[in-house]
């Protein structure tokens, strides 16, 4: 059951579930839509701000703690995002990259973000890799 705080959320009880960057350090995303699907009203839509991947990232970036701790390493591919997002049975998803994800940004002050860059090679770099997507979708009103 998706909780807010303490209180659990009945089916057909909301109507827009909001999320900011969050979605891409869950390990089980068919969940996360499958409750995003139950608890959304007939009509109900969702507004999704996430961390995805242009490319697949190396094996070594995506098993680094620090990549997944600063939303890089649980990154799926825009491509899978989709149609994780459609499986789950939203209507009219649509998908936007919105440019390179901040978190890559070379000039980063975060200690996570330098830690993720700072494990990278001389000349290695994640530019084209992870990107910033706004993702929507809807209920079908007759569900």
């Amino acid at each position: 059951m998706l909780s807010l705080g303490w209180a659990k959320l009945s089916n057909r009880s909301v109507d827009v579930v909001i999320s900011n960057c969050v979605i891409n350090l869950s390990a089980d995303k068919p969940k996360v839509f499958q409750e995003v699907v139950r608890v959304l009203k007939p009509g109900g839509r969702i507004a999704i701000s996430d961390t995805a991947l242009a490319k697949e990232l190396p094996k070594r970036i995506q098993e680094n703690v620090e990549s997944y701790v600063g939303c890089v390493g649980g990154a799926i591919l825009v491509d899978e995002y989709k149609r994780l997002v459609e499986t789950s049975g939203l209507k009219d998803v649509r998908i936007s990259v919105k440019g390179s994800s901040a978190c890559i940004d070379p000039n980063t002050k975060d200690p996570i973000g330098r830690a993720i860059l700072e494990g990278l090679e001389k000349e290695e770099s994640l530019e084209g890799y992870v990107v910033s997507v706004y993702v929507e979708g809807w209920k079908h009103p007759e569900e």
